[in-house]
C-alpha cells in the first residue's frame, strides 16, 4: 500500500489505498518512515497519494487500537524534515488528521483545487503530534492554526493557498507532473551544492 519509486534521483513515495481514502495502518506508517529514512541520497522526494484523497489520516480501527497516539507519526514527519534534498507533498486530494504531519514536514506543498484540509483530533479526544501545530503555525501563524485545531474548521484548497499552507494550486494537469517539473533543476545539480542551498534556506 506504500509504493516507492527510487529509479531516478527524484524519488516518489505513494500512498496507494484509494478504497480506504488513503487511511494509514501501523505497517503503512512504518513503510513511509523507512522509505523517508532511506531517501537521504535522493535529490528530491515527492510524496503523493492515489485517487481523490491523499490520506484520511489513521485507519479508524487502528486508531482505536492505539495508532492515534503512536510515536510513528512523529518519526515519519521528522524523517521527512531531516532529508537534505527537496521534499514536495503533491496533494492529489484531501488531507486529514495525522496525515497532515508528513505534509507539513515537506519543503513545498502543491495541491489540486478540490482538496480539503482538517485535523479533528480534539473532537476525537487525542492530542496532535507535538511538531504538527508548531510547523503549521510557522507557515500560517498561531491564530489560523487554532482555527484548524481548536475551531475544527475544514478549509478548502483555495483558503489553504491564501493562508500559505499550500504553495501552489495545480489547476490543470496532475500534481505529480508538476512536482516532477519542480524537481528538475535540483536533480540536475551537484548534490552538495543543492543540499547546501536548502540548508541555507532554513
Amino acid at each position: 500500500m506504500i509504493e516507492v519509486d527510487c529509479a531516478t534521483p527524484i524519488w516518489t513515495i505513494r500512498i496507494n489505498r484509494p478504497d480506504k481514502a488513503g487511511a494509514l495502518t501501523e505497517q503503512m506508517l512504518i513503510d513511509l518512515r523507512d522509505a523517508a529514512q532511506a531517501a537521504r541520497q535522493a535529490a528530491a522526494v515527492v510524496l503523493t497519494g492515489t485517487g481523490k484523497v491523499f490520506s484520511a489520516g489513521a485507519d479508524l480501527d487502528a486508531a482505536r487500537a492505539g495508532l492515534a497516539t503512536s510515536p510513528l507519526w512523529e518519526e515519519l514527519s521528522s524523517a521527512i524534515a531531516d532529508l537534505p534534498g527537496l521534499t514536495i507533498a503533491a496533494l492529489n486530494g484531501t488531507v486529514a488528521g495525522g496525515a497532515t504531519g508528513m505534509v507539513l514536514a515537506c519543503d513545498l506543498r502543491i495541491s489540486v483545487p478540490t482538496a480539503k484540509f482538517f485535523y479533528p483530533v480534539m473532537k476525537l479526544g487525542y492530542l496532535p503530534q507535538p511538531s504538527d501545530p508548531v510547523r503549521m503555525a510557522g507557515l500560517i501563524g498561531p491564530a489560523r492554526t487554532k482555527l484548524i485545531f481548536l475551531g475544527g474548521q475544514k478549509i478548502s484548497a483555495a483558503t489553504a493557498y491564501e493562508f500559505g499552507l499550500v504553495d501552489e494550486l495545480v489547476e490543470s494537469g496532475s500534481v505529480q507532473e508538476r512536482a516532477q517539473q519542480l524537481c528538475e533543476d535540483i536533480a540536475a545539480a551537484k548534490a552538495d551544492v543543492a543540499f547546501a542551498i536548502k540548508a541555507m534556506c532554513k
